[in-house]
Order: C-alpha cells, then sequence, then structure tokens
C-alpha cells in the first residue's frame, strides 16, 4: 500500500517454500527469512501471487480498509495468509517495511508499473506532503 488520502495497491506478492519437508510448518520462521543457505534448501521464492481476479480485488479493498484503520501513512506492507477455502488472515501491518531495490516492495511495485527510484520519489513526496490529523 502507499498513499496518505489516495491509497494505491500494488501487486500481491507472495512467499512460496518449494521444496518444505514433509510435515514442516509453512511458516516463514527467522531462519528462513534471514538464512540465505536455508532459503536455497527449501527453495525460498518470491513473486507475484497467482490470484484470480475477485481476489486481488477482495484484497485490495480490505488493504485500504485496514490500511485506514490503523491511520497509516505513506506506505506499508500488509502481510496475509490466504487458507485453500479463501479466507484471508492478516498476519501483519508493516508500516516501516524493507524497501530495498530487488526486495519485495519495491519488486510488487515494478510489477505494478514502477521503477524503483519512481518508488523512492514517491515515498518522499508523500513524506513531505504529509499533513497528519489531530
Amino acid at each position: 500500500m502507499i498513499g496518505n488520502q489516495r491509497l494505491q495497491t500494488y501487486t500481491p506478492w507472495e512467499l512460496v517454500i518449494e521444496k518444505l519437508p514433509e510435515g514442516a510448518p509453512n511458516i516463514a520462521t527467522s531462519k528462513l527469512k534471514w538464512d540465505p543457505a536455508y532459503q536455497e534448501k527449501v527453495g525460498v521464492v518470491t513473486k507475484a501471487a497467482d490470484l484470480d481476479k475477485e481476489m486481488r480485488e477482495k484484497l485490495k479493498r480490505l488493504s485500504k480498509r485496514i490500511y485506514r484503520t490503523l491511520f497509516l501513512s505513506g506506505y506499508a506492507r500488509l502481510d496475509y495468509r490466504v487458507t485453500d477455502d479463501g479466507q484471508i488472515y492478516l498476519l501483519e501491518a508493516n508500516p516501516n517495511s524493507q524497501i530495498a531495490r530487488d526486495e519485495d516492495f519495491a519488486d510488487s511495485a515494478k510489477h505494478s508499473g514502477l521503477d524503483y527510484e519512481s518508488l523512492l520519489q514517491k515515498i518522499i513526496t508523500l513524506g513531505l506532503s504529509y499533513r497528519g490529523g489531530a
């Protein structure tokens, strides 16, 4: 999500563990997030989520509602878990997510048509123009 008053969502991005050992929980542990050797071993891939139009719209509406409910501004990453039957659970609202080049937030913006330099400029502009309410 990005924006202050006028909100925009980027392509939903997902983390996939392609070689998850049988019976292992499908959870992004600290080891999974930060250990490159372990990531390679279990086949961690991040990519545009393969969702139908209805689910993308549902996530877009829910994300905007959560963003506003939490009084977020600038940008934030909302992490969800979607069950096989389509139930959506918010895991975390991260108002200070990683924005480095080739990281998930920037990749999602790029997939939506916004290059890295433009993304950074947009974040800076939003910050400079922010007028918080009391």
